[in-house]
C-alpha cells in the first residue's frame, strides 16, 4: 500500500490560492470523517497552515487513491474559486513523501527556516486526525517519527535559534519601510498567536501607541495586560483606530475580508496627507487585495515577506546539516518499521495462538493435578512462557530481520507461517479496520 503527500504549500502556490484552499480548524473533524468514506483512502491526516494544505494517505491503490483524495479537494473547496487548483499541486510517493514531511516537522520546507509555529501545527494535525479516528498504525508511527524529529532538530541544533517568525518578519518588514518605529501609531487587528507574537515584537521596538483589536474583546484585554502596555479595543472600532494608526497589522483567521476599499478609505478621509501602511499576514487574507489602490495606502501581504530574513536565518541555514543528519535517523527508523510490519500481523497470530495453546494445556493440567502447590503452579507456568518464548524467538527474529531487508521474501514467509499453523491471516496484513491508536503524549 502506498504512502503519499498530496498537497500545494508556499513553494508552489501564491497566498491568493492558498487562502481559497485553507480548512478552517472548526471543519476539519468533517474533513477527515470525509476522507475515510473514500475506498482507496486507508488512512489520512491533513496539515493545513498558512503556508501549505498537506493531505498524508496510505491508500490502496495509488492512482485511484490520489484521484480520490484530488476529489475530495476539490468536493470542499469553499467560496468562489477561479484558479484551476490542480497545476499548483504536488504528489509525492512513498519515500519522497515521508522525506518531505519530516522536513516540513523540522521547519526546512518553511517559508522562514525553523519556524516556530510549524512543530505545534503537526502536533494539531496528529491530534485532529486521532479525534477523527483516519489515523491507523502506518500514520500513527510516521507522526511519531515526525514530532520526535522535529523535538531534536529544536532542542539539538541551531534550527530554531533567532527569533524569526511570520509575525516578528512583518515588524521588519515595517522597520525596513519606514525606519524607527518609537514615534508611530501601530493597530494589530487579532489577538491570536500571530498577532499576539506582532505585539510582543512591538512592544520591544517601542512604538508610541499600541492598539489590539479582536473579535473578543476580552482576549484583547488578556493580551495588553501580557504587554503591560497598550489599549484594546473592539473590533467594530477598528475604523476609528485606523484614522490614527500609521501601522495596521492584521492576522485575524476570519473567513472574509476585515479591512475592505470601504472602511479603509472612510479612514483615510480623516488623514489624506498622512500614509498607511497595511501587513496582512491571515490565510485566508484579511484585507481585500483593491484596498492598494487607495492614494496614501501601501499593503503587504504574507507573501511579501519571504526576502525580509535573509540576514538572521544565516545561522538556521547553518544548522540545516545536523537537522539532516537527524531526519536520517529518524527516516531509517521509521522505513524499517514500515517494512517490517508486513509480518507483524502473521507474527502476532503467532504469538497469540501459541499463548492460547500454553494457557489452555495449563488449565487442563491444574484440573488433573490438584495436589499441585502455589509455588510449583508457578513454577510451570514459568517454564511453559519460557518455551513458548525460546521457541518462537527464531522464527520472530528471523521474519522481522527479512521485512526490512527483502519484504517480498518475508511475504513468502509469513504466508508459509500462516499455512502451517492454520493463523488465517492475510500475509501483507489485509484491510484492517481503524482502530485509535495510543496517543503521542506532545507536552514530552
Amino acid at each position: 500500500m502506498p504512502l503519499v503527500c498530496l498537497g500545494l504549500s508556499h513553494q508552489t502556490a501564491p497566498v491568493d490560492v492558498r487562502e481559497r484552499h485553507v480548512f478552517p480548524a472548526s471543519r476539519m473533524g468533517e474533513a477527515l470523517s470525509a476522507l475515510r468514506d473514500y475506498q482507496a483512502v486507508r488512512e489520512a491526516a491533513m496539515l493545513s497552515t498558512c503556508g501549505r494544505l498537506e493531505i498524508y494517505a496510505e491508500l490502496e491503490d495509488y492512482e485511484a487513491g490520489v484521484d480520490q483524495l484530488k476529489s475530495f479537494l476539490h468536493n470542499f473547496r469553499h467560496g468562489d474559486v477561479t484558479h484551476d487548483m490542480s497545476s499548483y499541486l504536488y504528489t509525492l510517493l512513498g519515500s519522497q513523501a515521508i522525506d518531505h514531511f519530516f522536513a516540513v516537522a523540522t521547519g526546512l520546507d518553511s517559508m522562514l527556516i525553523g519556524e516556530a509555529e510549524i512543530l505545534g501545527q503537526v502536533k494539531d494535525a496528529y491530534v485532529q486526525a486521532q479525534k477523527a479516528r483516519s489515523l491507523g498504525k502506518t500514520l500513527h508511527a510516521l507522526f511519531r517519527e515526525v514530532i520526535a524529529a522535529g523535538k531534536e532538530a529544536r532542542s539539538q541544533t541551531r534550527i530554531g535559534g533567532e527569533s524569526v517568525s511570520v509575525a516578528t518578519a512583518a515588524i521588519d518588514l515595517a522597520r525596513r519601510r519606514l525606519g524607527d518605529l518609537s514615534a508611530l501609531s501601530v493597530l494589530v487587528v487579532g489577538a491570536g498567536k500571530m498577532g499576539t507574537t506582532a505585539a510582543k515584537r512591538l512592544r520591544l521596538e517601542g512604538c508610541r501607541e499600541l492598539l489590539v483589536a479582536n473579535r473578543s474583546q476580552r482576549r484583547a484585554h488578556d493580551v495588553v495586560a501580557e504587554l503591560g502596555r497598550g489599549r484594546a479595543i473592539a473590533l467594530p472600532s477598528i475604523v476609528e483606530a485606523m484614522k490614527q494608526a500609521d501601522i495596521v497589522v492584521t492576522s485575524t483567521g476570519a473567513s472574509h475580508f476585515v479591512l475592505g476599499p470601504g472602511n479603509v478609505a472612510e479612514a483615510m478621509l480623516a488623514r489624506p496627507s498622512r500614509p498607511l501602511f497595511i501587513i496582512d499576514i491571515a490565510v485566508p487574507r484579511d484585507v481585500d487585495p483593491d484596498v492598494a489602490r487607495l492614494p496614501n495606502v501601501t499593503l503587504a501581504d504574507i507573501d511579501a515577506l519571504k526576502g525580509i530574513v535573509e540576514s538572521t536565518l544565516e545561522r538556521r541555514r547553518d544548522a540545516i546539516p545536523m537537522v539532516e543528519e537527524i531526519i536520517a535517523e529518524h527516516t531509517e527508523r521509521f522505513a524499517q518499521w514500515y517494512q517490517a510490519r508486513a509480518a507483524l500481523p502473521v507474527v502476532a497470530a503467532l504469538a497469540q495462538k501459541a499463548e492460547s495453546i500454553r494457557e489452555t494445556e495449563l488449565q487442563r493440567l491444574f484440573a488433573r493435578c490438584p495436589e499441585l502447590s502455589e509455588r510449583e503452579r508457578m513454577l510451570v507456568t514459568g517454564a511453559s512462557l519460557r518455551i513458548i518464548s525460546k521457541l518462537l524467538h527464531s522464527v520472530v527474529t528471523r521474519i522481522r530481520e527479512r521485512a526490512t531487508s527483502n519484504r517480498a521474501e518475508a511475504l513468502t514467509l509469513a504466508q508459509v507461517l500462516d499455512e502451517l499453523f492454520d493463523l488465517r491471516v492475510r500475509a501483507d496484513g489485509g484491510h484492517a479496520e481503524r482502530h485509535p491508536v495510543h496517543e503521542l503524549k506532545l507536552d514530552e
